[in-house]
């Protein structure tokens, strides 16, 4: 019998039924896997838990939201030999999943997550440090991290926009960078530096045409906007609009970016909705391909080259 490890992050999203790990149990049972559970009891322990898992696991599934698969790659991506990931989102936004093509079922998920295919997906890093599929810096960023639970739990994704509002007072704030990008380079300033490797970001699906998550390439976008009311005027055109033809939006699409601020941002980078502190003014972000992942059959043709 092969052997399955469930990392359950049980405060993701909002509550969950008692029996749903049981349900769970049986579903991956019928599939001829044994079945354990490990709970996450702190940011990072999905890390350390994937990090000391023997070599001998046929398949580690992420049972949280974007931040805890972020967590399990990142754990994974530390050992030598390299087990095999599966996203099972019970989040609040859940944007790599909505991506995969996932419902709002959390049975029904599992299913056809354990009759999926596998595949190897690009992972971003900046600094070294991974993500799955988004990194920003700018205004509201914050809003994914800091958004209270008590919220989350009661309104779901909604539970971002009450937030956000509360937050929706003065200009937006701004960068000054150089960014190199293939060997040449740039400058400008900027109040949002968004890298993704997604078609869905912050809720909002199809942000970007035709978006491979094995080609060797992410998405990025300097955004020159400078009021909130130019913000929203941009965000109206997201649904008309292809984002490449959109004013004030700088995109590019690589496997390298170098960003140099003129002073260190006293704003975190978000990391796949979870906030990572630094001391720095220069990110590389660059390409990792050392991970496999279970993907459901729903979007492969889509997002796969």
């Amino acid at each position: 019998m092969k052997k399955c490890v469930m990392i359950y992050n049980s405060k993701s999203g909002r509550k969950k039924s008692n029996n749903l790990l049981s349900q769970f149990e049986k579903i991956i049972n019928d599939r001829d896997y044994s079945f354990e559970v490990k709970y996450t009891k702190r940011k990072n322990h999905a890390m350390r838990i994937v990090k000391e898992l023997p070599d001998d696991i046929d398949l580690v599934i992420a049972a949280g939201g974007d931040g805890t698969f972020n967590e399990v790659i990142s754990g994974n991506l530390k050992r030598d030999k390299k087990l095999l990931i599966a996203n099972l989102p019970l989040g609040t936004t859940n944007d790599v999943a909505t991506m995969y093509g996932y419902q709002d079922d959390y049975i029904e998920n599992l299913k056809i997550l354990l009759d999926g295919e596998i595949k190897n997906i690009d992972i971003c890093k900046i600094n070294n440090k991974a993500f799955v599929y988004f990194a920003g810096i700018g205004s509201f960023v914050n809003v994914t991290y800091e958004t209270p639970r008590r919220l989350k739990e009661k309104y779901g994704r909604t539970a971002y926009i009450i937030y956000a509002l509360r937050q929706f007072t003065g200009r937006l704030k701004t960068y000054n960078i150089k960014y190199e990008i293939d060997g040449k380079k740039y400058g400008g300033n900027y109040s949002f530096i968004f890298i993704t490797n997604s078609s869905s970001v912050a809720g909002v699906n199809d942000i970007y045409p035709d978006v491979k998550l094995d080609d060797n390439k992410f998405e990025v976008l300097l955004c020159d906007i400078k009021s909130k009311m130019s913000l929203l005027k941009s965000l109206s055109m997201l649904k008309k609009k292809d984002i490449r033809t959109i004013p004030n939006l700088q995109y590019y699409k690589t496997d390298n970016i170098k960003i140099i601020f003129d002073n260190v941002p006293n704003e975190s980078w978000c990391l796949d909705g979870e906030e990572m502190k630094h001391n720095q003014r220069s990110f590389n972000f660059y390409i990792s391909k050392e991970i496999n992942v279970l993907v459901p059959k729903v979007n492969i043709d889509k997002l796969f080259v």
